[in-house]
């Protein structure tokens, strides 16, 4: 139901899409779709409208493992040669830009709809998001931890519904932890360095320096 104003870390904690939505609006869905190319995603599988925020398009589990490990030509960086560590011109997203998206989804992995994900694993280097389409016809979980990411769906191959109570964090995130908890056994947590183009406010993370201009200049 309809909650009234909130900020975005609340709203992706909780899974309330009308934020997202007007984020969306805000920046316009051309640009966004454009934009979704630095990750791999193909712009014609996902209509420039807003239910573009919900997940509208097209996209399979592999496809969307590869926009968290590959870099803006889409080649998979643990095979990538000749790369030097910080050159900014191969980025997908600035550091800053990782940082903040970085912190809001681990505080879905802490806060929200997949808390069960630091509760079990006992850990809280963990960054995720949980999905789940129009009636529950498909189920998502896709996160990471460390150097370590994993996407996990479930859905028929003919799609219908799941069940009118199923979602990403009832389904898929318990095959999710499952997975990890043995991926990640010998791995230590993951500290992330804050960039100096952050800030820290009241636990929360910004830009120090806002962002100018419209769609085009956004970071």
């Amino acid at each position: 139901k309809f909650a009234g104003p909130m900020q975005l870390h609340s709203a992706l904690e909780q899974s309330k899409n009308l934020v997202s939505i007007r984020i969306l609006q805000s920046i316009t869905p051309a640009y966004a779709q454009q934009y979704i190319a630095r990750f791999g995603f193909a712009p014609k599988d996902h209509p420039a409208n807003l239910p573009m925020a919900l997940g509208a398009g097209s996209v399979t589990p592999w496809q969307m493992l590869a926009g968290y490990i590959t870099d803006a030509e889409g080649a998979t960086l643990m095979q990538a040669t000749n790369r030097t560590a910080g050159d900014a011109s191969i980025r997908a997203i600035d550091e800053r830009n990782a940082f903040v998206m970085t912190s809001l989804l681990q505080r879905v992995a802490e806060y929200g709809t997949a808390r069960r994900a630091v509760r079990e694993l006992k850990r809280h280097d963990i960054a995720g998001k949980t999905g789940t389409s129009n009636d529950s016809q498909d189920a998502w979980f896709c996160g990471f931890a460390g150097s370590t990411a994993a996407v996990g769906w479930m859905g028929y191959d003919t799609p219908k519904p799941l069940g009118s109570r199923e979602t990403g964090g009832g389904l898929v995130l318990p095959i999710w932890i499952d997975y990890m908890r043995i991926a990640l056994k010998n791995e230590p947590e993951t500290l992330r360095v804050q960039p100096d183009s952050v800030v820290e406010r009241d636990g929360l993370y910004f830009y120090r320096d806002p962002v100018q201009g419209g769609p085009g200049e956004f970071g």
